[in-house]
């Protein structure tokens, strides 16, 4: 009896590994892609498209639409000289029609790496678990890492060295305030996160991040936060799946804006991110994501190209 071959036995390439969280990688592997990063958007700049992925498809599985993440995928497959194939829950109905096991199996036979952005974190973990190719978490409920793989090439790009770098986050402590814990973590951060009371992130992620020799403050005081801060990092205050509770939150989370009052108290070179979108006049000022101490575009562009050096690390 004969058994069929993954799309990943076919090609004859190493046994795979999934990005779902920053925490699944040590700091080697993670300094690797981004320096796969920085060498494949100056050849970008130098020489144009690779074709470095030439053969070789991305599935993209959308629960959560998304600009950011859906075109620099897209984008990043394409210039890699690959493919990618846009699949959203009304093609797969995902445990509700077929049980993810059967997606993973299916889709492993047909392609040579998965994305899902979707919302639950578990999800994701069975994804990975029952396909034999490469899982990116594009986003979920508890973590986004390829948002901070962006993060941190834009950090590298503008000169920062992260041992020690103090980096504060204001708002929720969500998806992305999670996932900074994790690097926190693994690149000596110094993080302080400035939080509503009864926002705070995860517990677990925090107690993993402690002992794991993370540097973190979490503290209700905004201003302690930005006090010497380097970089200033806020997101929208009601994510995907909040919008019900958007009118409260904005009020108490009114003080937690990332103001030219907060800039003032920060380092004097202090840069500003977001990951997008954006709300002017409400967890940004307008003049401070638009002013010159934000690097919000120079950070969503470097999506692309934090994504492309993934990829390559996946793949390649």
């Amino acid at each position: 009896m004969t058994t069929s071959l993954s799309a990943a036995e076919a090609t004859g390439k190493r046994a795979k590994r999934d990005f779902v969280t920053l925490a699944d990688w040590d700091r080697k592997d993670l300094e690797a892609v981004l320096a796969e990063s920085v060498r494949l958007k100056a050849e970008l700049k130098a020489r144009g498209p690779s074709d470095r992925l030439r053969g070789r498809t991305l599935a993209m599985i959308f629960h959560k639409p998304s600009l950011r993440t859906r075109v620099s995928f897209e984008v990043a497959m394409t210039q890699l000289g690959g493919a990618s194939i846009f699949i959203t829950d009304r093609e797969i109905g995902v445990d509700s029609r077929e049980a993810v096991e059967d997606v993973a199996r299916v889709l492993s036979g047909y392609v040579d790496a998965i994305m899902i952005r979707t919302f639950s974190h578990d999800l994701v973990r069975k994804l990975a678990t029952h396909a034999s190719v490469p899982v990116v978490n594009g986003l979920d409920d508890r973590y986004h890492p390829c948002q901070i793989l962006a993060d941190l090439l834009t950090l590298r790009e503008l000169g920062m060295d992260f041992e020690g770098l103090p980096v504060a986050w204001f708002g929720d402590g969500n998806n992305v305030a999670n996932s900074w814990m994790e690097a926190a973590a693994i690149f000596g951060l110094d993080l302080r996160l400035a939080v509503p009371k009864g926002y705070e992130p995860d517990p677990e992620v925090e107690r993993w991040a402690r002992e794991a020799g993370g540097r973190i403050t979490i503290t209700h005081d905004p201003l302690a936060a930005a006090a010497g801060a380097r970089m200033l990092y806020t997101d929208v205050w009601a994510s995907m799946g909040q919008e019900a509770e958007a009118e409260a939150r904005r009020q108490v989370f009114k003080p937690f804006q990332v103001s030219s009052a907060l800039l003032q108290v920060a380092h004097p070179q202090a840069v500003v991110m977001h990951c997008l979108p954006a709300h002017r006049g409400e967890e940004i000022a307008a003049d401070v994501i638009d002013g010159r101490s934000s690097v919000v575009f120079h950070q969503a562009e470097n999506r692309l190209h934090a994504q492309k050096g993934l990829l390559a690390h996946l793949l390649a």
